[in-house]
């Protein structure tokens, strides 16, 4: 069996993931992104679409170029933390971690044709190139609890019996792993596979390690007509790298089974990969304070590679010595993205400052995983069946004083999953900014936060279900410096 079971229906800003099976799990967290660019982009809670004028527009609604009168380079370093806290069996775990990376780096050159003409026509065209960072996948999460309804093993010998699987159709990364290192038997009087403690009265822990991120090389050209209405495009080269290590164990702390001391599983996975997409967008200053913004998005065309790896380990108090089983593979896949649109305001108060609201439509449903050698489709029809279409906010503002500019932010990414799971990811983001004549250095900070289920496993019928209840919060410090000439 080529696909292995995946065993969490959770995704987050940088985190939780699933095993390394190809599946829905993947197609949202690679489709499911986070604003992120310039220290000034993050602090308006990423709600550019009507305004321009920022080099991260270019990676949203590229007409945000056309916006720009001077040439302009800008760098952002920026530091990354992410939290999380779980409560699995009453039990709660928490944990962090820090990333540092660069959250833009590019140019934007800015041409004008018609010198100081005040005849109505073309006035502007630009050219930009550089790097956005679309998402950070940096965090850990450690989980723990007493469970005393069912095991890790117990989805394994129940799918095998069901089944009657013969020793050669077990899974390999799954009950094949199991029975390779004898925690899970076969009764050959009974005709039935057996493991030692289907019913749980376990300690049970999970830590899982991630990192990684996707970055977006964009190559964008833009036109200001008039002064008045300002279109762009861009083509977008996103690249990907993902590295999850996850630990999980199962310990009988109270000594109700004479042979199983403990196992454990890692599992480790790296996948790599690059895509590209198309965007195209508008604004139009309908009056002097107010301007709307509009853009569309199409699917990111994703050439990715897995490279996977399971390792069980089994102790027992008596019969057996240690046990030790690694088992590894690669794949390579296609994944496509779900089409975008975004819609924004935007009021410019003069020098004062400014309001600005974006909306954005995905459709989580539309992604789709593919291949040459299978056809995804038990992982396309529960793309279809357990993602729905989302619509996300994002407010922001802009306050100046001289030189100086105050700023804030609030975003809603709307919930993706269509049952159960009620996925909504809220954030808020400040910062402050120095602008002169040749140069610009802006501060921002942005914090998310979400509620999420992590499975550790699919539980049996009539047993508690194996989640932990989870608390997701990451938050993004970054600093922007720019020459404009």
């Amino acid at each position: 069996m080529k696909k292995t079971l995946a065993i969490i229906t959770a995704l987050m800003i940088g985190s939780l993931t699933s095993l390394f099976a190809q599946n829905e799990i993947d197609a949202l967290r690679y489709s499911r992104l986070t604003p992120t660019g310039t220290a000034r982009y993050v602090a308006v809670g990423g709600a550019f679409g009507a305004l321009g004028a920022d080099f991260t527009t270019l990676s949203h609604n590229p007409a945000g170029i056309g916006v720009y009168k001077s040439s302009e380079i800008t760098f952002t370093p920026s530091i990354f933390q992410g939290r999380s806290q779980s409560d699995y069996f009453d039990l709660t775990k928490e944990n962090d971690r820090y990333n540092f990376n660069i959250g833009n780096a590019g140019f934007v050159l800015v041409t004008n044709p018609g010198g100081k003409s005040t005849e109505a026509g073309w006035k502007n065209f630009q050219f930009g190139f550089g790097v956005n960072r679309l998402a950070n996948f940096n965090n850990r999460i450690s989980i723990e609890g007493f469970n005393e309804s069912s095991s890790y093993l117990t989805p394994y010998v129940n799918e095998a019996n069901a089944n009657h699987y013969s020793l050669d159709e077990l899974d390999n990364f799954g009950s094949g792993l199991a029975y390779d290192v004898f925690l899970m038997g076969f009764d050959s009087a009974a005709n039935e596979y057996f493991i030692d403690m289907p019913n749980g009265g376990v300690l049970q822990s999970k830590y899982i390690s991630t990192t990684g991120s996707i970055n977006e090389m964009v190559f964008s050209v833009g036109g200001n007509y008039n002064d008045r209405v300002y279109l762009g495009a861009t083509i977008g080269v996103p690249f990907l790298r993902y590295d999850e290590t996850a630990v999980y164990r199962e310990v009988d702390t109270e000594n109700r089974n004479a042979y199983l001391n403990n196992f454990e599983r890692i599992d480790e996975l790296t996948t790599t990969g690059n895509g590209v997409n198309l965007k195209a967008g508008i604004i139009v200053r309908a009056a002097d304070w107010f301007r709307i913004g509009a853009a569309i998005e199409t699917p990111t065309f994703y050439t990715l590679s897995d490279e996977y790896s399971s390792t069980m380990k089994a102790n027992f108090d008596t019969l057996f010595d240690p046990q030790r089983k690694k088992v590894e593979g690669f794949y390579e896949y296609e994944l496509n993205t779900p089409f975008k649109a975004m819609f924004g305001v935007g009021l410019v108060l003069g020098k004062a400052g400014l309001i600005s609201a974006d909306y954005e439509y995905i459709d989580y449903t539309a992604a789709r995983l593919r291949s040459s050698d299978y056809d995804f489709q038990e992982e396309n029809d529960a793309i279809r069946n357990d993602y729905m279409k989302a619509h996300n906010i994002r407010l922001g503002t802009e306050w100046r004083y001289g030189m100086i500019a105050f700023r804030g932010g609030y975003g809603i990414s709307a919930n993706p999953y269509k049952e159960n799971t009620n996925s909504v990811m809220t954030s808020y983001s400040l910062g402050i900014g120095l602008r002169g004549s040749n140069f610009f250095a802006d501060l921002g900070w942005m914090n998310s936060n979400m509620d999420d289920e992590y499975y550790l496993y699919n539980a049996p019928q009539n047993a508690d279900q194996a989640f932990a209840k989870t608390k997701i919060e990451s938050s993004s410090f970054l600093l922007t410096l720019g020459l404009k000439f």
